[in-house]
């Protein structure tokens, strides 16, 4: 749409020019454009465009718009150089709206709004072009929502519906803010399907589901987006189960009304939430589907359904899917190497991890999830020496800060080989507060070599960081019974008792017939386990029949 306008505009201005031999014809001019757009077409780096840039500047174009709009496009999308971009706006005298457009466009796309924000001051501030209803959109992702309002109001855009969307959003970012943004949503003349999941996704990524499905089911027309908007929501939210029930409904509409058939931003989102409840045989379905409908390929679903089956324990499949993937994102590399390390494999994960290493292809680079999955395998297999040079790989080749979960496998790792000093040592150096899962990662080195010195020492620093979880307590006082410091015992389960704490097990999921059904496992410590065990016995009989009624 802006290159069609922009084409018209050009041609207006380009008598102005200073001719350099004599005056371009109408014709002479398609021409140019025809080779310039052919250039770009064919360029893919920084030396084309400064050549091409030389080319334009000896025809006497160095300040023509409609070329320089073309420039700075291709450095912002193609080359993603925003520096390079700005230099082609700041070479010229008389911007128009459309090189503005552009350079805000590539800043805000970017993320950088500090650099939006200024540069759309600098636009007020030379007072020609003035912004339109494009501009603001861009500027609404900075932080100054309200400076950005104040100024659409007077300006006289506050009417259009593409800027009152772009409020709507910008207000539901904050989750003080939503209500506002909800005002603005409900006094909007013109609501078409953009401005509702502008407002369902404000309130789903604040985390209020339940206004985002209220407002869904209002809508009164739907497109994929807003389908997407809610099931995304459930999903990022934790709520899988809503999101795949969602989902069933978009499936039967769509088949209804044949429209609004999920694309690979929903099978992405439903196959997520499938491996999140180890929704195996519904993934399975998924999959069909997206051969059905030919997305199976789409890079967005393979990833996903590398990730699915990975995270199902159908290892398999996640390879079959991941070696048919032509071109693999760097999520696929990553679901595979730490599929693979969750459930054990480790040696292949480390050989996935080779393969990615191999692979030419510039656009993946190992990032901190890949690294996860490599320190995992080497926790699970004992091997201490390639996860430390894993680890050295990592900060000191890829420049990746370590976060919590590396330095806790880190310490996994050295704990479980007994090397306590070296993993005090790393304690001591992390940039980070060490968290409940490095203090529990060295515990349970401590529990496997009897240092019940060290145990002591990390306990505490447990029940500092979590006064409330009463496991943590209660390890202390098994602690403490171990070695038989009973006055110890006593102290502690006081404290325990006053403070009413509480234990939260782990838990499994088990999929029976597409219903998840949630068991909390019992510790075995339990005084009356053997009372419970055939309570529970007795549970999963009753369990299975009332299943069978159910399915019937």
């Amino acid at each position: 749409m802006l290159s069609s306008t922009l084409t018209h505009h050009h041609h207006h201005h380009h008598h102005h020019l200073k001719p350099v031999l004599t005056t371009p014809t109408a014709t002479a001019t398609s021409k140019l454009n025809e080779v310039v757009l052919s250039i770009l077409e064919q360029s893919s780096s920084l030396q084309h465009l400064k050549q091409l840039q030389s080319f334009l500047i000896t025809l006497g174009h160095s300040q023509t718009n409609f070329y320089s709009f073309k420039l700075l496009r291709f450095s912002s999308l193609k080359l993603n150089n925003l520096t390079y971009s700005r230099s082609i706006f700041n070479a010229l005298h008389k911007p128009n709206i459309f090189l503005y457009t552009a350079m805000l466009t590539a800043y805000s796309s970017q993320s950088d709004y500090t650099s939006t924000f200024k540069l759309f001051r600098h636009m007020l501030y030379n007072g020609d072009p003035k912004p339109n209803e494009f501009i603001y959109p861009h500027v609404f992702k900075c932080p100054q929502t309200r400076i950005v309002h104040a100024h659409v109001l007077k300006s006289g855009f506050g009417g259009y519906p593409v800027v009152q969307t772009a409020l709507v959003d910008a207000y539901s970012r904050f989750s003080s803010d939503i209500g506002v943004a909800r005002g603005l949503f409900d006094e909007m003349s013109d609501r078409n399907v953009v401005s509702w999941t502008a407002m369902i996704s404000g309130y789903t990524r604040v985390g209020d589901i339940g206004n985002a499905v209220a407002l869904f089911e209002e809508m009164p027309e739907r497109d994929v987006p807003s389908w997407n908007s809610v099931i995304a929501g459930c999903t990022q939210n934790g709520m899988f189960m809503e999101g795949i029930s969602v989902f069933r409904r978009m499936v039967l509409f769509s088949v209804k009304e044949r429209k609004n058939v999920p694309n690979q931003v929903t099978l992405a989102c439903i196959l997520s939430a499938c491996g999140h409840t180890g929704m195996l045989q519904f993934g399975k379905s998924v999959h069909a589907y997206a051969h059905r409908y030919g997305l199976a390929y789409d890079s967005f679903v393979s990833n996903a359904l590398v990730d699915m089956y990975g995270k199902c324990g159908s290892l398999k499949e996640a390879r079959l899917v991941f070696d048919m993937t032509p071109k693999k994102r760097m999520t696929a590399w990553n679901s595979m190497i730490n599929s693979y390390a969750i459930h054990g494999e480790s040696i292949k994960a480390i050989r996935v991890f080779d393969e990615l290493m191999k692979c030419r292809d510039e656009n993946v680079k190992p990032d901190g999830v890949t690294f996860i999955g490599l320190l995992n395998a080497c926790t699970h297999e004992g091997l201490v020496e390639k996860g430390r040079a894993f680890f050295k790989l990592m900060t000191n080749d890829y420049g990746i800060q370590p976060e919590i979960e590396h330095y806790g496998c880190l310490i996994d790792l050295l704990g479980r080989a007994g090397m306590f000093e070296e993993a005090l040592d790393v304690v001591k150096t992390m940039e980070i507060e060490p968290d409940e899962v490095v203090w529990g990662s060295l515990l349970n080195g401590c529990k496997i070599y009897g240092r019940a010195d060290l145990a002591e020492y990390a306990v505490k620093k447990l029940i500092e960081i979590d006064p409330n979880n009463g496991g943590y307590g209660i390890m202390l006082a098994n602690l403490y019974g171990e070695s038989g410091k009973w006055d110890e015992v006593s102290r502690v389960r006081k404290m325990l008792k006053q403070r009413n704490a509480y234990k939260t097990p782990g838990c499994s999921w088990i999929e029976v017939d597409n219903q998840v059904s949630v068991f909390y496992s019992v510790d075995k410590k339990h005084p009356r386990t053997e009372e419970i065990y055939t309570v529970l016995q007795s549970l999963v009989g009753i369990y299975s029949t009332c299943v069978a009624e159910d399915v019937a």
